[in-house]
């Protein structure tokens, strides 16, 4: 049986398959006709290679069109050949599809690893930094606490920015491979990344734009460092006006 409505004998099965021989993908391992739906299994798929196409049969004389009326068995047969030859080669363009976007992600993750730790390490330093401000450590040298908080807000943006330039690669290969069967993350675990779950990678239309509303919360790296000090910078200035003064050291 194939599919639900698809009825083939063990003895036709073996005749479509010595009749599609040649037209068979090189890397066909395996065809698992224990369920209802035939699968075929493949050597690994290295997504170099060049995608699986299915190809063209109507000029086998063992397989081209013939009509019911000329013959009714042989005219079965053609017909389920044909749907059995694309169940091989739609189930190799997903495998291939996967291993495709797996190569792709290799080729252009790059240094985001470090890149990604260099703005983990300049954003824990400004976190540090904007706490300090709350100490009363911090009052006693005002200006030298806020210097560093800007120098550090200032590394973070740098950082984030560079993250950025390599996330927007990624996302465009995510972009590539919409329609591969692994997901964002599963693929860049299988390209070697399982950390990249972690990753700001927004979506690749989102990098460049001038204005991200409020309300977006799926935007770059840089637009969430600028939303971050933006906060930092409104609260010192409001400490400063409540306070009336800035204190001094002494």
């Amino acid at each position: 049986m194939f599919g639900s409505t698809l009825r083939i004998s063990p003895a036709q099965l073996q005749e479509i398959f010595t009749r599609l021989q040649p037209y068979l993908p090189t890397n066909l391992t395996k065809v698992d006709t224990s369920s209802n739906w035939l699968q075929f299994e493949f050597a690994p798929f290295t997504g170099r290679e060049q995608e699986p196409v299915e190809p063209a049969v109507h000029t086998d004389p063992k397989l081209s069109y013939i009509s019911e009326s000329e013959d009714p068995a042989e005219h079965q047969l053609r017909e389920m050949a044909t749907t059995v030859l694309a169940r091989v080669y739609e189930q190799a363009r997903g495998q291939w599809r996967d291993a495709a976007y797996v190569a792709a992600l290799k080729d252009m993750v790059r240094d985001a690893p470090a890149l990604w730790r260099t703005y983990q390490d300049e954003a824990r330093a400004l976190e540090a930094a904007y706490d300090y401000l709350r100490t009363p450590g911090a009052a006693k040298e005002w200006p030298s606490a806020l210097s560093r908080l800007v120098d550090a807000q200032d590394r973070t943006r740098a950082a984030a920015r560079a993250f950025d330039q390599q996330a927007e690669e990624i996302a465009r290969v995510h972009d590539t491979y919409l329609y591969a069967d692994l997901g964002h993350d599963a693929a860049l675990k299988a390209a070697g990344y399982p950390e990249a779950k972690d990753w700001a990678i927004a979506p690749s239309d989102s990098y460049g734009q001038n204005y991200y509303s409020d309300f977006m919360s799926d935007v770059p790296l840089q637009e969430r460092v600028r939303r971050l000090t933006e906060q930092q910078d409104a609260h010192v200035t409001k400490v400063g006006r409540l306070s009336g003064t800035a204190p001094q050291a002494g």
